[in-house]
């Protein structure tokens, strides 16, 4: 179900894009080869993502903190990631190429944001990542899509977003327009996957919601201290 952005609770994960209003008819054929370069970097940059997570799961349990440098390189590699996913083929809602950059971007048309909490639950870092998230792993599994396989073969299906973006791709081809109302499920879909993406990497206690926000915009956060709440059965502190 889906709200105006005015009606929707704000969220510790924000999720901001905006549509090129002139897009080319055929550049999405090339994206894939314009964006190596960026693929190349991501490579590294999320291996050092899973080590800053590693860090971070024991600074959590012993002082409950989320140390501040790891939280900025890994909302850096977030935000690096969403933006080639908005001008890739997650998306494909903007020709301007992603700057390579771990920083804010104010001025891209793709924008991802973390409230940084001052304190997390000790209890839950032991099982929010794996146990707690396994119902919206499912979800998105079915977003992102997914294979499997042993040494003989594998298998890969894709999911609904990139089916959607197919939609868009092909649409923009013939009239030189991205369909507003895929663009608002897309961009829906692409912020459920952030914000579990964010749960899992132990940036916020926030139990991603089980809802379809549309849309580019997203509610900011309120201003003053995050009170961070469980999950209904989720052990404390």
């Amino acid at each position: 179900m889906n709200m105006a952005p005015e009606m929707r609770p704000s969220m510790p994960v924000r999720v901001v894009a905006a549509l090129d209003t002139r897009l080319s008819r055929w550049l999405w054929l090339v994206k894939w080869l314009l964006l190596i370069p960026h693929y190349i970097v991501l490579a590294f940059l999320w291996i050092g993502f899973v080590i800053a997570w590693l860090v971070a799961f024991f600074a959590i349990l012993f002082t409950a903190r989320y140390p501040r440098a790891l939280f900025d390189y890994n909302l850096g590699v977030l935000r690096w990631t969403w933006r080639v996913s908005y001008y890739g083929y997650s998306a494909l809602g903007t020709d301007r190429y992603p700057p390579f950059s771990l920083g804010e971007q104010p001025d891209y048309p793709a924008r991802l944001d973390v409230e940084r909490p001052e304190r997390l639950s000790r209890g839950l870092v032991l099982v929010k990542w794996w146990l707690l998230a396994i119902p919206h792993y499912i979800v998105v599994g079915i977003f992102t899509g997914g294979g499997g396989g042993d040494s003989e073969g594998g298998w890969w299906y894709p999911g609904l977003i990139a089916f959607l973006v197919l939609v868009a791709a092909v649409v923009l081809a013939f009239t030189g327009r991205y369909p507003r109302d895929v663009f608002d499920f897309v961009l829906g879909l692409n912020r459920w996957v952030l914000r579990v993406t964010a749960y899992a990497a132990l940036m916020t206690d926030r139990y991603p919601p089980f809802r379809l926000d549309l849309g580019g915009d997203d509610p900011a956060p309120r201003p003053g201290p995050t009170v961070m709440s469980d999950p209904p059965g989720a052990p404390s502190a």
